[in-house]
């Protein structure tokens, strides 16, 4: 019996949050809860709790983590300065005409939005409200209107900035650190969150040239969902002097946030203070900066940066209690030993974590389930940048596949009434089987996440 506890816990720490309790305090209460009964039957040794404050100590003092509410306040203060509702008109006024052209237009701005934001319930709120009526309009069809929006919105998960690589590329680096000293290595090699940021950008752009060829392929067999819309414009020359002036701040800004870290002139955190005061400045050429916005976006920022850091604090005590009981050591046995070896154990990590994606956000799995497969799989000589590109697109995947998926609930919530929920789920059908090539190739070609960190930091 006792070796069954740790999974007991994390199966009741699971339908604790499938009955609505906050996050952090479930993570923390449940766990505290089992380690007083665990104590209380001679089956959990209370000095695995002493090590909390360190923990807590590390979580303050964690340069890396300070990237986070400087990235939200980046995001908040872009979509507060209304840059989506620019970047859809126009590029709706460049590519409208085409067939197709208004889900070319979605997919674009999301993958701005993606790398100037990172948020990725924002992104499909705000372009559900903002494109889908103009593409009903247009008379594109609703399900595919639907998915070309949840698509595109999840892309924060994957193209830099994204505050899920962050909060990865933490918990990897220490993951990492923990599997070189299992295997008796001491001259301990890193990864960083800039590591993952750039091992990132190949599959990001190809998940997005993968999106346009779905819809580029639909637009020319089935035409009738996807008929080009009548757009007024100005005139050629008028329409390109738009473009440049709308798309050139957006750009400035992602280009200097990615190619301070890119080129090695800063750290995420340093890129991040960039981003802030980048999108402050945008927002001021907008004539959207006053002291009023400026306390929201404050506001907004604190509130998110809490629940980040609460649920961080709270997985810290999961964990400790967790490998209290031996969780860690059942865990790498049951991996271990499934046939296939680290293939096997990469496949089960993954739908482990795709199945887990219905019930819990981005968040709580990097701080839960993270942790403590990363060391066994990391130590088995899995690369860690591969690993954590892996985790990211395929938690995406489970954002998008019905009928649990996050994105689906958030374009749900502010979709009109004609759209129907077997309509959205019809929609993302194309784009969850994209993501799912995008992972076999990516399982197939691991250079396709490896080889530009070696290009960029010099190692090939």
């Amino acid at each position: 019996m006792a070796e069954w506890l740790p999974f007991i816990l994390f199966a009741v720490v699971a339908m604790v949050l499938m009955l609505g309790y906050p996050v952090a305090f479930t993570l923390g209460g449940v766990s505290l809860i089992f380690a007083l009964l665990g104590e209380w039957a001679g089956l959990f040794d209370g000095a695995f709790l002493q090590a909390l404050p360190n923990r807590l100590y590390g979580i303050m003092t964690n340069a890396t983590l300070i990237a986070v509410p400087l990235f939200v306040f980046m995001g908040v203060m872009l979509e507060r300065s209304r840059v989506a509702e620019s970047l859809l008109d126009t590029m709706a006024a460049l590519f409208g005409s085409l067939r197709g052209g208004l889900g070319i237009s979605v997919t674009l701005v999301g993958m701005l939005l993606a790398a100037s934001t990172g948020i990725v319930g924002a992104t499909v709120v705000t372009m559900g409200l903002l494109s889908l009526p103009i593409m009903l309009k247009r008379n594109y069809d609703p399900a595919i209107a639907a998915g070309t929006i949840c698509a595109s919105g999840t892309l924060g998960q994957i193209i830099p900035p994204s505050i899920v690589l962050v909060l990865l590329g933490d918990v990897l680096s220490s993951a990492y650190q923990q599997a070189q000293l299992e295997m008796g290595i001491w001259n301990l090699e890193t990864v960083s969150v800039g590591d993952l940021f750039v091992g990132a950008v190949i599959p990001g752009l190809g998940l997005v040239l993968m999106y346009l060829l779905y819809l580029l392929g639909v637009a020319f067999f089935q035409p009738q969902r996807l008929p080009p819309a009548e757009i007024q414009t100005t005139g050629h020359k008028a329409l390109w002097w738009r473009v440049i002036t709308v798309l050139l701040p957006p750009l400035s800004l992602i280009v200097a946030v990615l190619g301070s870290i890119l080129g090695g002139l800063a750290t995420p955190t340093e890129a991040a203070s960039v981003g802030a005061v980048g999108a402050m400045l945008l927002a001021a050429q907008r004539r959207e900066l006053n002291m009023e916005a400026l306390r929201e976006v404050m506001e907004s920022t604190v509130k998110v940066t809490s629940m980040v850091f609460m649920i961080f604090i709270g997985a810290a005590v999961f964990s400790l209690v967790f490998r209290g009981f031996g969780g860690d050591e059942r865990v790498s046995e049951l991996l271990t030993d499934l046939p296939g070896g680290v293939v096997g154990a990469v496949a089960v990590v993954m739908l482990l974590m795709f199945l887990l994606g219905f019930i819990l956000d981005f968040i709580e799995i990097t701080f839960v389930v993270v942790p403590i497969v990363g060391p066994i799989l990391l130590a088995m000589g899995l690369d860690p940048v591969w690993l954590g590109i892996m985790i990211a697109i395929n938690l995406q995947t489970s954002f998008l596949t019905p009928p649990f998926g996050f994105a689906l609930f958030y374009l749900r919530g502010v979709a009109p009434p004609e759209v129907t929920t077997s309509a959205i789920y019809r929609g993302v059908l194309p784009f969850i089987v994209i993501q799912l090539i995008m992972l076999g190739m990516l399982a197939w070609w691991p250079q396709l996440a490896t080889w530009l960190p070696g290009v960029v930091y010099g190692e090939q």
